[in-house]
């Protein structure tokens, strides 16, 4: 497909190229340093660095795996332009341009995407860690779609897989260097696809050129601008290339954003297998969005036929499931169908204009709506506004159709749980039912019972078998993977074969030379036998026969010595093979020596720095340790403080406790003094009195009522003479007195000593009565103390008496 002049220039630079493989130039020292320094970013990758790990998908196993299978002339052509990249974008453009649309070999895809971008020396390259601490207000929605952007790829497989992750931090990246534009969803599947070519900062420079330079940031604007004017030019080549097809589409009410929205958001990304949308993506690189024109139109010409069959729903299955494969095994047919389309960028630019003259147009009605109140409705719609109208819910619909594939494959799996959960189910219930009918026979439920426990211990014997056999196979695997580590790599391996393989051709060719050499020996004895055998009888001839026989002695001796100096000189130039062999051996051997050693130091240095962060790490856990120990027999110390002061609180507000009893105590009995009615008392003594005389007048034999005028006289007088509110003063002053006392004793007790010492205790008391008068009132536990002595003396006196 290339013309004849770039297909002279390409011979002429194969030529040249396959000229120079023997003498080592500087562009393959240029491709085999890139090469390395990929290989060491997958290195870093490999073992788990965070932010260049697995980022390059270019490891040097795959190099020297698929090395074998790319073409010779391909590799060196496309070394050298990567080596000399201005010379060819300057004085190449259009070979370079034809053999990007060919397609960028993997392996200098990376470095090729970088240098058509512009982006290898970037200043934000130098923020991106920076970036990475910064927490972005997108970072929600960075996280709910990650799991979507290529969910089979293995690179993105896992929650918390490495592709995952630097997605996550590229994105998040960009949300915090473009605020405007933030985050959207179809951004992520582009960035995907670069991450799975280079490192995570390579692609972030590469998105940010992209976003600044190939109109994306438009197209990734909320307003989505861009996304209308692509879809409105994609309309008008629709409708110009394609009629029939596009009236079609408007019977139908399949709107040109309803297919082409995602082509535009995501390069193909979502609609090809990985491999074509690469190879457009390629092309994307180099000449914009102008492939994404080619190739839909060219999808929609391909497949018109198809189309023009089938309704609403129809066409929408037949581009979700039909067209992303059909130009599977083949997409160099798809991308010669895309450039046989027909692109006029003029037309693209008036198209431009009017798209943006129907948007001002628009805002203006709008304004218009908003300032008038009596507005009169505005006629339909034209196909641009309806377009518009299509393209602010397409987002959203996007992401309703991901979100019902996610449900839908969520579905799928809860019902295959649930078809499994009713099979076991079902199971069980058949096992119930046989065991239920198994419980009325009491012989067979023992039997039963026997035969699971006989089962039980076969299983538990069975499982330790096979966890023993397990432990071993763990050994097992231990052990060859120390051997593994132990052998030499791949490369080492593939080059002993090569050697191997050299040594065995070698072998071969000398084995045919002395095989041949044999032969040749034994022709010349032969001959020389048979010359023996002739010249033998004829010693006797003439002399002229004579000197001939001797001349072809000689010349047989000849072609005998010069027969041997070719064994000779064979049998030296195979020893000199094997001695040149043995030394290529020997050098290969001492490489991989060094090789080894240098890995072994290395594995030293890492080591012994290891060693020495544990120390470090030892040293300063074994002073927080100590700390922690210091700080714990404090804590101990002040615990057992706070309990002594505690314990001391305690025993005081005991103490203070047991005086407010006391003094409630005290409080409740002064209470029930003050309350009592001492009138009442007083009164019940008198008749306790009276009945106490009584009783000794009848013991003397005097009747009951005799001599008592004396106390009845003066109680009667004391009453009639005092109101009855001064009873208690008078009855009082009656029992204080000491005279009346003694009268009282003197007439009632003249016998006994008991009731004598009552009435002087009663003499007392009212002494003391008398002096607390005078004096500050004393503590009423006193006079109840008295009231408690009186008692028991007139009960002891009563008995007495009897």
């Amino acid at each position: 497909s290339l013309p004849e002049t770039h297909k002279l220039e390409l011979l002429f630079l194969k030529i040249k190229c396959s000229n120079t493989l023997n003498a080592p130039s500087c562009f393959c020292f240029c491709c085999r340093g890139w090469l390395l320094e990929a290989d060491s970013k997958s290195m870093r990758s490999m073992n788990g660095s965070r932010r260049n790990s697995g980022s390059s998908l270019v490891s040097s196993s795959s190099a020297s795996s698929n090395l074998s299978h790319l073409e010779e002339d391909t590799w060196i052509l496309w070394g050298r332009i990567v080596n000399e990249w201005d010379e060819w974008r300057k004085k190449k453009e259009k070979l370079l341009k034809e053999l990007i649309r060919k397609g960028i070999p993997h392996h200098f895809r990376a470095i090729v995407w970088q240098l058509l971008c512009s982006a290898t020396d970037m200043p934000v390259k130098n923020q991106y860690s920076e970036l990475l601490k910064m927490s972005s207000p997108c970072e929600k929605l960075i996280r709910r779609d990650i799991a979507r952007t290529y969910p089979e790829h293995e690179f993105f497989k896992g929650q918390d897989s490495l592709g995952q992750e630097v997605l996550f931090n590229v994105m998040k990246a960009y949300s915090l260097v473009d605020r405007e534009v933030g985050y959207c969803q179809g951004s992520a599947f582009i960035v995907g696809l670069l991450l799975m070519q280079m490192p995570e900062e390579e692609a972030f420079c590469v998105f940010v050129r992209l976003m600044q330079e190939y109109r994306l940031r438009e197209l990734f604007k909320p307003s989505m601008a861009e996304l209308g004017l692509c879809i409105y030019q994609f309309e008008y080549m629709l409708q110009e290339q394609l009629p029939e097809l596009n009236i079609h589409f408007r019977s139908q009410s399949f709107l040109t954003s309803m297919y082409s929205s995602s082509w535009f958001l995501t390069l193909f990304l979502t609609t090809f297998p990985l491999p074509v949308a690469t190879r457009v993506f390629d092309i994307f690189m180099y000449e914009g969005l102008e492939i994404v024109f080619r190739v839909g139109m060219a999808l929609l010409q391909f497949n018109q036929a198809e189309l023009m069959q089938l309704d609403m729903e129809g066409m929408s299955q037949y581009f979700q499931k039909v067209i992303p494969h059909q130009f599977d095994s083949c997409p160099d047919k798809l991308i010669l169908k895309a450039y046989q389309v027909k692109y006029n960028p003029k037309k693209m630019k008036r198209l431009e204009k009017e798209y943006a003259a129907i948007k001002n147009k628009e805002m203006e009605e709008q304004i218009e709506i908003k300032v008038s109140p009596f507005f009169a409705p505005c006629p339909p719609c034209s196909s641009v506004v309806c377009i518009t109208a299509a393209h602010r819910g397409k987002v959203t619909r996007a992401q309703e159709a991901e979100e019902n594939y996610i449900i839908k494959r969520e579905l799928a799996v809860v019902k295959q749980q649930c078809s499994s959960a009713t099979e076991n189910l079902q199971k069980a219930q058949s096992t119930i039912r046989q065991l239920q009918d198994q419980q009325g026979n009491p012989r067979f439920t023992e039997e039963f019972v026997n035969h699971l426990e006989t089962e039980l211990e076969q299983s538990r014997l069975r499982e330790m078998e096979t966890l023993g056999a397990l432990k071993e196979m763990q050994d097992k695997v231990l052990d060859m993977e120390k051997k593994n580590s132990s052998l030499p790599d791949e490369n080492n391996v593939a080059r002993l074969q090569e050697e191997l393989k050299a040594l065995k051709v070698r072998e071969v060719a000398a084995l045919t030379s002395l095989k041949e050499l044999q032969l040749q020996v034994k022709d010349l004895n032969d001959s020389w036998q048979a010359h023996l055998s002739r010249t033998g009888g004829r010693w006797k001839e003439s002399p002229r026969k004579n000197t001939m026989n001797d001349l072809q002695d000689e010349l047989m001796t000849i072609r005998l010595r010069e027969a041997q100096a070719q064994a000779d000189l064979r049998e030296l130039r195979q020893r000199l093979v094997e001695l040149e062999t043995q030394d290529q051996i020997h050098s290969n051997l001492l490489n991989r020596t060094e090789q080894e050693c240098l890995g072994l130091q290395e594995k030293l240095q890492y080591l012994t720095a290891q060693n020495k962060g544990l120390q470090t790490q030892l040293s300063e856990t074994k002073r927080k340790h100590a700390e922690s120990e210091c700080k714990s027999k404090e804590e101990v110390m002040a615990v057992r403080l706070r309990e002594a002061d505690s314990m001391a609180a305690v025993a005081e507000m005991r103490q203070r406790i047991a005086e407010l009893e006391i003094q409630r105590e005290e409080g409740m009995i002064q209470g029930q003094l003050n309350n009592s009615d001492s009138s009442q008392y007083i009164r019940e003594l008198k008749d306790q009195i009276d009945e106490l005389k009584a009783e000794i007048r009848l013991m003397k034999g005097q009747k009951p009522f005799e001599d008592s005028m004396g106390f009845d006289g003066i109680h009667i007088v004391s009453h009639l003479a005092v109101d009855e509110d001064s009873l208690h003063s008078s009855d009082e002053e009656l029992l204080t007195n000491p005279m009346v006392v003694g009268a009282l004793q003197d007439v009632l007790y003249p016998l006994s000593p008991c009731n004598a010492r009552f009435l002087r205790g009663m003499e007392s008391s009212g002494k003391e009565s008398d002096g607390s008068t005078d004096s500050e009132p004393e503590d009423p536990t006193s006079t109840t103390e008295a009231d408690g002595e009186m008692e028991p003396q007139i009960i002891f006196g009563e008995t007495l008496s009897k």
